[in-house]
C-alpha cells in the first residue's frame, strides 16, 4: 500500500478540459465547424466552415466523425493529440 493510500488520499483520475464539449460540438455543430473554432484552429475551422456552406452541409460529416473520434479516446489521448501537437485534422 502506497503512502497516500495509508493516509485516505487517492489522486483523482485525469480529465480532459476540452474533450467532451469538443466532441458534443463536433458531432451536432460539425458543419459550423464551432468544435475547430473552440479548440483553436481557427484555420481548419474557416476551411471546414466554408466546405460545409459549399456543400450545403454535406461537409458537416467531417465534423461528426471527428466528435466521434474525440469522445473516443482516452482523456491523455485527447489532450497529447489535439491540444498539445495540435492536430487538426482526424
Amino acid at each position: 500500500m502506497e503512502l497516500h493510500e495509508k493516509q485516505g488520499y487517492y489522486p483523482q483520475p485525469y480529465r480532459s478540459e476540452k474533450k467532451v464539449a469538443a466532441g458534443i460540438l463536433g458531432l451536432l455543430l460539425g458543419t459550423l465547424a464551432i468544435h475547430k473554432f473552440y479548440l483553436g484552429y481557427t484555420k481548419a475551422g474557416i476551411i471546414q466552415l466554408v466546405l460545409g456552406i459549399v456543400t450545403c452541409g454535406l461537409a458537416g460529416i467531417v465534423g461528426f466523425i471527428e466528435g466521434i473520434i474525440y469522445l473516443t479516446k482516452s482523456d491523455e489521448e485527447f489532450d497529447r493529440t489535439y491540444v498539445q501537437n495540435q492536430k487538426e485534422w482526424f
